[in-house]
């Protein structure tokens, strides 16, 4: 009887374990992914942000250009 026992304690102790490891292992590697979006959607906003200047710049000269040739 005291075999059984130990299986069981065994098997309980094992399954909590491997839950606990498996929360913090996926808990990981959501912030990994997260992180990773986050320094995507930066390096994105940051594009979008220098187009639109260029976009101000081109814009502005042409306008420059123009009132020259009048």
């Amino acid at each position: 009887m005291k075999s059984a026992r130990w299986v069981y304690v065994r098997i309980i102790s094992r399954t909590l374990f491997g839950g606990i490891l498996g929360f913090y292992l996926m808990h990981r590697a959501k912030l990994y992914y997260k992180n990773m979006w986050n320094k995507t959607l930066k390096k994105y906003e940051e594009d979008l942000k220098m187009k639109q200047i260029m976009e101000t710049h081109i814009y502005a000269s042409e306008l420059s250009r123009d009132h020259l040739a009048r």
